[in-house]
């Protein structure tokens, strides 16, 4: 079946009259940057302001000319102050704040900061899709968003009141992760107008996730702790967590060698930032971690203020060291998880992966 761009933006975000839509993308700094997939995602951009322009002469509500902007060069980076739309330069935040809803098809993760300006107007709204590429059309964002919110809501079921998740992986490496004073959220690729609780998604959408308890309370230290593996061609790269920390790099390969450099020069890096489950049937695993995260298990390390969390801009050493990174262990990736299991105070468990496979399906 043909995709049907017009049918997408109708069911995610059932945009109402009088309502005003911006669609906005990031643009190299150098033509040294610059890549294939980057245009191409740069015309998807176009393609999404003529669909939503063509919708909104239907339903009464009007689409900005795009918003362009330098890119940030990191996920979840802040955002540069000023930006281009329809030939004028503009105040980003005053652009996007004079807007109801926000699509931003770029290279890099705007969902932190888009999360950020979500608390500062009640009737704003967010679609992030870093990343994105055109084939997915046909595989992620044509997925069946009924089914894809029903199997999210199965998983914060799972998640809700567990105090913990353990997961083992492929390779033998076990991670504790401490779920206490935390609670599941979803992004199940549902955005109307005034919906209620976070109103940023990712989009292809299909996960659910929490952001594991970080030690922010006096007298109790977060109980996350473990190893967790990485894949360097033949390497295998383990990171030792403690106290929800990432406290060392083992290996020696280039990735080991450059992680320990990454988290060495900003601690706040080496926060646990997030555990989730991805549950969008049509996701493929091609490397595109906007995509491989809805299809299974990941983790993230880094900034975790816009998901629950309490490590933001202000625990990072400079702006320009903020980051929010997914690593991903779906089917199809070179590590797997073999078990993750939630564990509830009283000792009742829900196993939500087995051998690789979902076991709440």
């Amino acid at each position: 079946m043909a995709f049907d761009l017009i049918k997408l933006l109708t069911d995610v975000f059932d945009p109402k009259p009088d309502e005003v839509v911006t669609v906005a993308c990031d643009l190299p700094r150098t033509p040294g940057e610059d890549t294939p997939a980057w245009k191409e995602r740069r015309a998807m951009a176009l393609e999404w302001h003529r669909a939503f322009t063509a919708l909104g002469r239907g339903r009464g509500f009007s689409t900005n000319p795009v918003l362009t902007y330098p890119a940030s060069g990191a996920n979840n980076a802040e955002l540069p102050i000023e930006g281009e739309m329809g030939g004028n330069q503009v105040v980003l935040v005053d652009a996007l704040l004079d807007s109801t809803l926000a699509v931003f098809l770029t290279q890099y993760s705007a969902t932190a900061p888009l999360d950020a300006l979500s608390h500062l107007k009640e009737d704003f709204r967010a679609a992030s899709m870093p990343g994105v590429e055109k084939r997915m059309e046909h595989s992620a964002l044509a997925a069946d968003y009924r089914e894809v919110a029903r199997r999210c809501r199965i998983l914060e079921k799972a998640l809700r009141g567990a105090e913990s998740l353990q997961v083992n992986f492929s390779t033998g490496n076990r991670c504790s992760f401490d779920l206490r004073f935390r609670t599941p959220e979803m992004d199940d690729g549902f955005l109307p107008r005034h919906k209620p609780g976070d109103r940023v998604i990712n989009l292809p959408s299909g996960e659910t996730f929490i952001v594991p308890y970080e030690g922010e309370q006096p007298g109790s230290l977060s109980e996350t702790k473990g190893t967790i593996p990485m894949r360097d061609g033949a390497d295998l790269v383990t990171l030792h967590v403690e106290r929800n920390r990432i406290t060392g790099v083992e290996g020696n390969s280039t990735m080991a060698r450059n992680l320990r450099a990454f988290f060495a020069a900003d601690p706040a890096r080496t926060n646990i930032a997030e555990v989730a489950f991805g549950c969008n049937e049509w996701a493929q695993v091609t490397g595109n971690v906007l995509e491989d995260e809805k299809a299974g298990f990941h983790w993230a390390y880094g900034r975790s203020d816009h998901l629950g969390g309490t490590v933001g801009i202000s625990k990072f050493i400079h702006r320009e060291t903020v980051v929010h990174q997914d690593v991903v262990y779906a089917k199809g990736n070179p590590i797997q998880v073999a078990e993750a299991t939630a564990i509830r105070p009283d000792g009742d468990k829900t196993r939500i992966i087995r051998n690789g496979d979902y076991a709440v399906f």
